[in-house]
């Protein structure tokens, strides 16, 4: 090949280059079916990443175990910066809880971004005589170990809520673990149960006829969709925080700059203007954050859960 032709090939391969950049892909697994927030979540942020990362992004959905199933298939996944996870708040609670997984959450993941922060609201029946926080704190007071609180099954997010408030306040309630969300709303509305906390994007339309109340909110700061409901922490209890959120893992031993790339593609996608709205009706409140804070989140966060669960000597089978 002559110095002209080899000048020539050169330079059509560097023009090729962005192009090929262009058609590579990225798997992202969803760690929950399709439909509900991570999943909605993902689908949202996804051309934003596209965008950034200058690939095609392929969405997996890999629910089950609440979200252990496809954070195992992540497991499995070559540490080539081709594979991520969009996963919920079972990183910090599934090792407690869960046996024989075939994988150690601590070990097999290199944290890359926390996405959102879930807030859970504490709600009441709508026709409740129990009209505020305090009220609520008097009556259990006043009747102690008679009354119950549901969730969506034994240690989600619905579950430990409740339990940390119970066991901050001193005080005595039944937990009555329900098959999923639909089931615990029904509860509250019917009276079975007095209270529960709930995930605002399930219990929005509740609240906005009147079917039920919120008092107050699960996370360190008020949520955003209800800035007028007062957090647990403001309302007597310091430091009271716990919630669901969104984050991105990748396989452990995953190059360092791949993984930088991703979390500054989602904190890019999280701060979008056009996306906020979308946001906030899901009542997602945007958390990104570079990879060392959110890991130091998540060992702090898993200790915490850790200790919650021990404590409460709570187990999936029973």
């Amino acid at each position: 090949m002559t110095p002209r032709r080899l000048l020539l090939a050169g330079a059509g391969a560097l023009l090729a280059a962005p192009a090929l950049a262009q058609t590579r892909s990225i798997r992202l697994i969803v760690t929950f079916p399709p439909g509900g927030s991570t999943d909605i979540l993902a689908r949202l942020i996804a051309p934003v990443l596209e965008r950034r990362l200058g690939a095609n992004l392929v969405i997996e959905n890999r629910g089950g175990a609440n979200g252990a199933v496809g954070m195992g298939a992540l497991a499995q996944a070559a540490p080539d910066g081709a594979s991520f996870a969009l996963d919920a708040g079972g990183a910090t609670t599934n090792p407690h809880l869960m046996r024989g997984l075939g994988f150690d959450y601590a070990t097999a993941f290199a944290p890359v971004t926390q996405a959102t922060i879930l807030p859970s609201l504490l709600i009441l029946r709508g026709e409740s005589p129990i009209r505020d926080f305090q009220g609520f704190l008097a009556h259990l007071r006043a009747n102690p170990g008679r009354e119950s609180y549901g969730s969506s099954g034994v240690g989600t997010g619905s579950h430990l809520a409740g339990a940390l408030l119970m066991r901050r306040a001193g005080l005595q309630a039944t937990h009555v673990p329900y098959r999923g969300g639909a089931d615990q709303l029904t509860s509250i509305r019917r009276g079975d149960t007095l209270f529960t906390f709930s995930t605002i994007p399930t219990i929005a339309a509740l609240i906005r006829d009147g079917a039920v109340r919120p008092l107050v909110a699960s996370t360190p700061t008020r949520a955003s969709a209800y800035p007028d409901v007062p957090t647990v922490a403001e309302s007597g209890f310091p430091g009271f925080s716990i919630y669901d959120f969104h984050a991105v893992y990748a396989p452990a031993g995953t190059p360092a700059e791949p993984i930088a790339r991703m979390a500054a593609a989602v904190q890019e996608a999280m701060g979008d203007a056009e996306l906020r709205g979308r946001f906030h009706q899901l009542g997602l409140e945007p958390a990104a954050q570079g990879s060392e804070a959110f890991a130091r989140f998540l060992a702090a966060r898993r200790a915490e859960m850790g200790a919650l669960i021990a404590a409460e000597g709570i187990r999936l089978d029973g």
